[in-house]
């Protein structure tokens, strides 16, 4: 039986669109073809990972660029980048009413605030794990061992939603259930079809 369900945020709760923040890198003369090539360059693991500060991304967005960046301006440009997507919140919210539920999410410190000041995120179920706080991500099995441990999980009776199978893989291999997500439509009836009512 499940008791458990645990979210991620992106792609799940909120959808990104990285276009307007790519044409502010632009603007200030930075070569970077697509978000992945910019999130590798400057390394944002170690920030999801929390051994790098909000500012200190901010900084290395500012190394990208050919022109003086204005730090508040990138800032705001890096966290405008969300649609939120109401029916996989109130789906969350209504679940939180008969099952424990949590939130587990590869995200640094400004996205988290973001997120949690314009949305409510942190409201969401009985818990939250970031990976800036855990100080892994996933798909590394720490941060599900962390989980497990902060939120008294028994994998047997916990089901993951995540958008990136990698993700969804690792959960199973610690014996979670897991979902990848893909929608509201599809997560709802896979979670219909673990026993979980929604």
């Amino acid at each position: 039986m499940i008791r458990n369900v645990v979210f991620d945020i992106g792609w799940v709760f909120v959808h990104l669109d990285s276009g307007p923040f790519l044409q502010f890198l632009r603007a200030h003369g930075a070569e970077v073809p697509d978000l992945h090539t910019v999130l590798t360059r400057v390394a944002l693991w170690d920030h999801e990972c929390g051994r790098l500060d909000g500012r200190g991304l901010l900084q290395r967005f500012a190394s990208l660029a050919r022109r003086p960046m204005d730090l508040d301006e990138a800032h705001a440009r890096w966290v405008d980048m969300f649609e939120y997507q109401p029916a996989m919140v109130e789906l969350a919210h209504r679940l939180s009413e008969r099952h424990r539920v949590f939130l587990l999410s590869n995200i640094g410190d400004l996205h988290w605030a973001h997120l949690s000041r314009e949305y409510g995120l942190h409201r969401i179920g009985h818990g939250a794990l970031p990976s800036f706080l855990a100080g892994v991500m996933k798909p590394d099995e720490g941060i599900y061992a962390e989980a497990e441990r902060r939120f008294a999980l028994d994998p047997a009776q916990t089901v993951f939603i995540d958008d990136r199978r990698e993700n969804v893989q690792a959960a199973r291999h610690r014996g979670w259930q897991a979902i990848e997500h893909s929608g509201h439509a599809s997560t709802a009836g896979a979670l219909r079809a673990l026993g979980v009512a929604c």
